[in-house]
């Protein structure tokens, strides 16, 4: 019999600390200070007598917030106004990516229509009267004069900018984000905001609000004339309609026969792994009571509602055991698994407040920190935008900023929507860059494509790819058959993401069950997205690719094939080299390298322009033998290129440098790999600005070695590196069945 080789571990073991290389010049300026001054002195002043004909109660503390928009060829971290800001006594507050056809650019041709930076400027009214005085007496080649050449506009924050809409006349509850001030008391803020409010005559449900970063998102009531007050007071972020949560009705086949099905007599593979299920609850009866370590209601005064019920045991059978086939066995499970009931009753009545409780009760198990892996299939009936990020995504990410949970989020059945204006782009939080966004495929075979219903990319920069990852979720013709209610086993055909969500979650938990604790949650998301395979589809439509439905795939290396895990921390502002393990001898033949890595970062919810607080600049040395005259380091080769999935103006920047998941492959010469390595380097920023005390981000590397002429490639990497290296043993008797 054949071996079997698993995973090889370690692979951290085989980076060190190097030093930085040195850094470029700056880049050229567009305008002169003497420009700078002619263009933007005029809009001071504008700003200023916009704000100041504001009534005090709009203004507390006579504070007021204006737009600073930044030139294109400066959106970079190095560029944030840090002098000018301080020396005039304003601070920013958050940022959004706009377009803008800026009057002047570093790039050759006429400058036309791009993404740039703007950021919302606070401070007191005094200051703003003062800016027109202080641009026209700054000192020359002075840091701060060099910020002021590099602004493109600044406007004010006018009422009119602040509502996204108001709907139809039904609606009568809104969202309402605010921003805080930085290092104040938020209270100050919130006080003044619900005196206002109470004014206007709105009511502010504050007992429903969230805190993420700097921003107060909250619901409130009131007829349309009266929250169009609100949007005077200068620290609301945006005003819109409350959305809906998506619906729960599970799509079931008309007609029918009940199936039947057997299930495993089987105790799950592993009591290890700690996984929830955040939904709807559970019927009274049902057939996975054996595998089922407790079920809990977020709130025991509630009471059921029946769809939930029907839905939250779809999508834990889909987690248990995948798709059943009609008549057929079920697969074992991999774990236990807890249900928690997060919707009840209200989720299926016209009650909007219903979403904010409900994130509520997310919330409090993210911060119980019980569980590793979790999958949630709900959340707003709400395609996500640029501009703006929603309070479900802010609160998930932070809660997730650790590393410590893989968090299955399903994007939405909203694909078959017009894409055009933005309808079929998938749903909040599925837009978290610290969660696995989940799209639904129509088959597991290898002709698959995205079901027509799952929603589609491009996520927010940083997060561009999106859905993240495939799974099948069921289509027209194949559907994705789960236990329905009652003690015997019965089936009932479903489809959607919401059940392509926890199925690529199950693959997740089998993999910590088979390999044991070795291997971080981050790490399983890198192996995950490492194993997909996109196939021959738009990265809009299926991101990373369809997982393989078979896991030893994944977690084993067959002939010719060796695949590393990297598993470590990162400094910031260090640089660190992760050399790639080779035979002794080299490799000959064509061979295919490929690489992921997976890092969790804290985030900026105010800033949606620079939402991720950690980035990551990894570039690949294939030969320590290339090195040009009077440089330190090898030549470098392109190895993650943002190219086949960012807009131009996210590759002109630094925006890919900010994404969280790092993906490709390149084929290339054996013969061309000499001590090959990666070095990477953690940038560290917040608020948009260079970080005061960053702190250290997990990070996970999975590298693949494919050489077909070394069929014992496995064994002659791990004898190369003997004293390092060493393969991760199942923890589980093999052979396994599930």
């Amino acid at each position: 019999m054949s071996q079997t080789n698993f995973l090889i571990g370690r692979g951290e073991l085989l980076t060190n600390e190097i030093k930085g290389p040195k850094r470029m010049p700056g880049k050229a300026e567009v305008y002169s200070l003497q420009v700078a001054q002619q263009r933007l002195t005029p809009q001071f002043t504008s700003v200023a007598k916009a704000l100041d004909s504001l009534p005090q109660d709009a203004c507390p503390g006579d504070f007021g917030i204006a737009r600073l928009t930044m030139n294109p060829s400066y959106i970079a971290r190095s560029f944030f106004p840090v002098a000018l800001l301080r020396s005039v006594g304003l601070e920013s507050v958050g940022s959004r990516t706009v377009k803008v056809t800026p009057d002047g650019w570093t790039k050759k041709g006429q400058p036309r229509e791009c993404t740039t930076t703007e950021l919302f400027i606070a401070g007191k009214r005094q200051s703003f009267r003062n800016l027109k005085s202080w641009a026209n007496e700054v000192e020359a080649e002075s840091d701060e004069a060099l910020d002021l050449a590099h602004i493109e506009s600044f406007s004010p924050f006018n009422p009119s900018d602040r509502i996204q809409s108001l709907g139809t006349k039904k609606d009568h509850f809104f969202e309402v984000g605010i921003h805080l001030l930085p290092d104040e008391d938020a209270q100050f803020v919130q006080r003044a905001f619900s005196k206002f409010a109470k004014n206007a005559e709105v009511k502010v449900h504050s007992d429903l609000g969230f805190r993420a970063g700097n921003l107060w998102f909250v619901p409130v009531q009131g007829k349309h004339d009266n929250v169009q007050q609100l949007a005077d007071f200068v620290f609301v972020r945006v005003i819109r309609p409350m959305p809906k949560l998506r619906g729960l009705r599970p799509v079931l086949r008309s007609g029918g026969v009940n199936v039947g099905c057997s299930l495993p007599v089987e105790q799950p593979l592993s009591s290890e792994p700690k996984v929830a299920i955040l939904d709807g609850g559970l019927p009274k009866h049902h057939a996975i009571k054996p595998w089922l370590r407790s079920y809990r209601v977020l709130d025991e005064n509630a009471d059921d509602d029946p769809h939930g019920l029907e839905h939250g045991l779809a999508v834990t059978s889909a987690f248990l055991f995948g798709p059943i086939q009609p008549n057929g066995n079920a697969h074992r499970p991999y774990a236990y698994v807890d249900h928690l009931r997060v919707l009840d009753k209200d989720a299926g009545t016209e009650d909007p407040l219903e979403l904010f409780r409900t994130l509520g009760f997310v919330e409090e198990v993210l911060l119980s920190r019980q569980y590793q892996f979790v999958n949630l299939s709900l959340g707003p009936d709400l395609p996500i935008e640029d501009t703006d990020v929603h309070a479900w995504t802010s609160v998930i990410d932070e809660l997730l900023s650790d590393g410590d949970t893989l968090m299955t989020v399903a994007v939405g059945n909203n694909g078959h929507m017009d894409r055009l204006s933005g309808n079929a782009r998938v749903q909040v939080p599925s837009d978290c860059v610290n969660a696995l966004a989940v799209g639904a495929t129509n088959d597991v075979d290898e002709d698959w494509a995205r079901a027509s219903y799952s929603a589609i990319g491009p996520g927010r920069s940083p997060g561009v790819v999106k859905p993240d990852l495939m799974a099948f979720g069921g289509d027209g013709d194949k559907y994705f058959h789960v236990l329905s209610t009652g003690k015997t086993p019965s089936l009932v055909p479903q489809l959607g993401t919401s059940f392509a969500s926890p199925y690529l979650l199950r693959s997740a938990v089998g993999i910590r069950a088979i390999l044991g604790a070795e291997l971080s949650p981050l790490a399983i998301k890198a192996l995950l997205v490492h194993s997909a395979n996109p196939s021959t589809h738009d990265k809009l439509e299926v991101g990373w690719g369809k997982v393989p439905d078979d896991l030893m795939s994944i977690i084993t290396c067959p002939p010719g094939i060796a695949r590393v895990v990297y598993q470590g921390e990162l400094k910031p502002g260090k640089y660190l080299r992760a050399t790639l393990p080779l035979p002794s001898e080299g490799l000959t033949g064509n061979i295919r390298l490929k690489a992921t890595f997976c890092y969790a970062s804290p985030t900026d919810p105010q800033d949606a322009a620079a939402y991720t607080r950690a980035g990551l600049e990894v570039v690949f040395r294939p030969s320590d033998k290339k090195v040009k005259v009077g440089k330190a380091n090898a030549e470098t080769k392109g190895f993650f290129e943002m190219k086949k999935y960012a807009t131009e103006e996210e590759r002109r920047s630094d925006l890919g440098k900010w994404e969280t998941v790092l993906h490709g492959e390149k084929k290339m010469r054996g013969s061309s790999l000499d001590n090959p390595v990666f070095d990477i380097h953690y940038n560290a920023r917040e608020a948009g600005a260079k970080a005061n005390s960053p702190e250290k981000i997990r990070y996970a590397l999975i590298i693949t070695v494919e050489a077909p002429k070394h069929a014992d490639l496995y064994n002659d990497i791990l004898k190369a590196y003997a004293r390092t290296l060493v393969p991760i043993q199942p923890q589980v008797s093999l052979p396994i069945r599930v």
